[in-house]
């Protein structure tokens, strides 16, 4: 009973969360321009406010996996939680006085929630037994659809609440989302660490990531979050650039989170039935075929299909590799492994999101899609490496 009110909570805390990414996807860029050019900066910094908010949850994500290992997984999201509150009252604050660097620092705010967040999914796999694992993670992930139906939506609401400063009353709504957060978890219980896991590490961290498995599947997130944060980023930039309104931006921005996270109900299912690795191969092949599609044009419906294949191949590695990762550590080991995993992938999108400004500034759309092909590569062999092995084991044996 414990286990699946846990998953449910944790999943309406990832919905909250995911939607305030959702709003800021949709809408920093956009901010961040107008903000940098109200302060006469360059309007190639549009993403730096989004990259402060990526650049914080990666430095967050090691102390936050080793703070809660202390105190216990529920403090650590109520803290989180309340630096998102905080956010979303300076980014208001921010906008309303056109200051750049307020609203940067609110994002980093975000941030500091996300790299407590991120670890929502953990805990719901820490609390379910070994067969319901999968299933746990993907329904906490799962929360994310309903950022995908309201995220967009509630930007464009609420966009216009103070009519001299665009957004700021987008922005003061995720006041009230942080506030519902910080009640969800207060009705969360998590079973504190007992004294003898907590004093004993385990396994050096060099034998632990000397694993084949380890190294895939911190690839296939770590590379299929950049590809997705790079490609996602530069979207609301480059389909102004081609002359599309706001409402269509959101509605393209809509329907990519909600190819992120609607296959959630269904991903742990094909983990268990088809195995991980062919679950990450097909992740693989969705990323390229977005690039292809991205490449044959720039319509709405171009932006749509693409960014909607992208959410669906993120999705599929995000999980698959979180999984995949959980094969890797026993109990003593998991906060140090967990920690390591996602400060790599903040790594990884914190390079992809200032990267997606400055080549879609300097160079346009096409030039950001052919940059995200080495990345797709290196996932495809590692995980075909891992299957190659997979194979040959199971001929030995």
């Amino acid at each position: 009973m414990d286990m699946k009110r846990n998953v449910g909570l944790l999943a309406t805390c990832q919905a909250l969360m995911m939607t305030s990414n959702v709003l800021l996807i949709a809408t920093s860029a956009l901010v961040g321009q107008r903000l940098a050019a109200a302060q006469g900066l360059s309007e190639s910094l549009a993403t730096l406010p989004l990259m402060a908010q990526f650049l914080a949850t990666m430095l967050t994500t090691i102390p936050a996996s080793l703070l809660m290992k202390r105190i216990g997984r529920r403090a650590g999201f109520l803290l989180g939680s309340s630096a998102g509150l905080a956010g979303g009252a300076l980014a208001t604050y921010g906008i309303l006085q056109d200051n750049f660097v307020l609203f940067s620092l609110a994002t980093a705010l975000f941030g500091i929630n996300n790299g407590f967040g991120t670890y929502y999914r953990f805990a719901a796999a820490d609390s379910a037994t070994p067969e319901y694992r999968a299933t746990a993670i993907s329904y906490v992930m799962a929360g994310g659809v309903v950022a995908a139906l309201i995220g967009t939506d509630l930007a464009n609401w609420t966009r216009d609440l103070w009519a001299s400063a665009p957004f700021a009353g987008s922005y003061f709504v995720l006041v009230g989302l942080y506030s519902l957060s910080l009640l969800a978890l207060a009705f969360i219980r998590i079973p504190r660490e007992d004294t003898r896991t907590q004093s004993h590490s385990g396994r050096p961290l060099r034998e632990i990531i000397a694993q084949k498995t380890f190294i895939v599947a911190v690839v296939a997130a770590m590379f299929g979050y950049g590809v997705m944060s790079l490609i996602m980023t530069a979207t609301p930039l480059a389909m102004r650039a081609h002359t599309h309104n706001f409402s269509s931006t959101a509605f393209v921005i809509e329907w990519h989170v909600l190819g992120m996270f609607a296959p959630s109900f269904f991903t742990g299912h094909l983990i268990r039935h088809l195995g991980v690795v062919n679950v990450l191969l097909a992740g693989a092949l969705l990323y390229a075929m977005t690039i292809a599609i991205n490449l044959t044009g720039t319509s709405e419906t171009h932006f749509w299909l693409a960014l909607f294949m992208l959410g669906i191949g993120w999705n599929f590695l995000y999980i698959g590799g979180t999984t995949l990762l959980t094969e890797t550590y026993d109990e003593q080991e998991k906060a140090k492994v967990q920690a390591l995993n996602d400060f790599l992938i903040y790594t990884t999108v914190v390079g992809a999101t200032l990267t997606a400004g400055v080549l879609q500034h300097a160079f346009g759309w096409r030039v950001v899609n052919f940059g995200v092909l080495p990345l797709i590569a290196v996932i495809l062999i590692t995980v075909l490496w891992l299957k190659r092995s997979h194979c040959c084991e199971t001929t030995a044996l």
